[in-house]
């Protein structure tokens, strides 16, 4: 990383480029006509991302109450340096190192997910349970693709782990499921007690619907 504290980085011009279509008037008229009767909705994949700092010296955590609410279709989890995380330069914020970590699960109300906890043993290099969350998490586990991250770099600056929270493992396919509502909690352990304070960096996924009344007002609907 950089070894220059004064360094600072200035956007001098940005721009947007972006398609425009125009269409026929008839069209137009068909959609005032339509929006007459009911707003205009859109899908849309809405993201939240939280971050929980673990002291120094803990051995576990149990972060309760990760999500009240709508459950998300799917959940990242990585951990990061407290120090890197608030900008140090002398730091990568997005190494996400494996701390040691040896015990790993999420609840879903009284759900255990997965239902067998993972248990890496990142000392040994026996960590392929938690690798395999980033093919079957992201829906690419059955696929010929990949994420160009490989089992040595997972356990060295890669270390995420990620989740699919719907009944049919569907959250990276375009239709939606029965919205849940129900409490998230996290809870995970480290070899030994750490020597730093880290970071807990959550990403989560939601399905949300975007409405557009006739007089072009737009509500977000969160509870869909």
């Amino acid at each position: 990383m950089s070894t220059n504290k004064n360094e600072k980085i200035i956007i001098h011009d940005a721009t947007l480029f972006f398609r425009k279509v125009e269409l026929s008037p008839s069209l137009n008229l068909a959609h005032a006509q339509a929006l007459e009767h009911a707003p205009a909705r859109y899908p849309l994949t809405r993201t939240n991302v939280k971050t929980i700092t673990i002291p120094a010296g803990l051995r576990d955590k149990t972060i309760a109450n990760l999500h009240i609410g709508q459950i998300p279709k799917r959940i990242v989890v990585g951990f990061v340096s407290n120090i890197a995380f608030n900008g140090s330069y002398h730091h990568n914020p997005f190494n996400y190192q494996n701390f040691d970590l040896n015990y790993m699960v999420l609840y879903v109300d009284t759900e255990q997910i997965p239902a067998v906890p993972l248990t890496p043993d990142f000392s040994k290099g026996t960590y392929m349970q938690a690798y395999n969350t980033l093919f079957c998490g992201t829906g690419i586990h059955w696929k010929d693709e990949g994420n160009n991250i490989s089992y040595d770099e997972y356990g060295n600056g890669y270390t995420l782990y990620a989740f699919d929270l719907t009944p049919d493992l569907s959250s990276h396919e375009a239709h939606w499921n029965l919205q849940k509502q129900g409490v998230v909690r996290l809870d995970v352990r480290f070899r030994a007690e750490l020597p730093i304070a880290v970071n807990c960096v959550v990403y989560s996924e939601f399905d949300n619907l975007v409405e557009i009344s006739k007089d072009r007002h737009v509500v977000v609907d969160y509870n869909v």
